[in-house]
């Protein structure tokens, strides 16, 4: 249904700039471009960036599958490692940790106007990227690679149809994210 798009690159970067202004709308308008907000779900105050995530997962979980088995999309994992995620949460841990601020709430923070989040995030991404393209033959050869685990996902892992494992994570996410509210979070 979608191979049209597919041939038509202008378009789909079109598209990807649509989608990334509204994802930009949707964190500023939920709060999560917010230092503050930020802060106040590290120290489990404010859990208005759990909420967001946990929405997001499950919309996407739900939209992506059922565009999967209408056949207007495939899906095609990346291989994964444990040695790839350990470097990759280290260096998102490092940013976070010194900035207060994911790649997605950067982005948004500056389109709200917050100069930490311009100069010190957009120009840490850059240093960050600068750094890991740097180091990355040596990371690759000797770390990246090693605990591979493939790419596969849970249903494949399972063997099971994918709305096996889809539909009771979002009642279980559904029902965190509502005792959050009821629970004042």
């Amino acid at each position: 249904m979608l191979t049209k798009l597919h041939s038509k690159s202008k378009l789909q970067l079109f598209i990807a700039l649509l989608a990334g202004i509204l994802f930009g709308f949707l964190l500023q308008k939920g709060g999560v471009s917010n230092y503050n907000i930020i802060l106040g779900q590290l120290l489990l105050k404010d859990f208005t960036v759990i909420k967001i995530i946990l929405t997001a997962i499950v919309v996407g979980m739900i939209g992506i599958y059922t565009m999967k088995s209408m056949g207007m999309v495939q899906l095609h994992p990346k291989n994964g490692s444990l040695g790839m995620s350990v470097i990759g949460g280290l260096i998102f841990g490092v940013g976070f940790a010194t900035l207060g601020y994911c790649p997605g709430t950067i982005s948004a923070a500056v389109g709200q106007g917050n100069l930490d989040a311009l100069i010190g995030g957009i120009i840490g991404i850059i240093l960050g990227a600068a750094i890991f393209a740097q180091w990355y033959p040596k990371l690759n050869k000797n770390f990246l690679k090693k605990g591979a685990i493939g790419n596969i996902t849970f249903p494949e892992l399972f063997k099971v149809n994918p709305w096996i494992v889809i539909i009771p994570l979002s009642i279980i996410i559904i029902v965190f994210l509502y005792w959050l509210e009821i629970a004042g979070y």
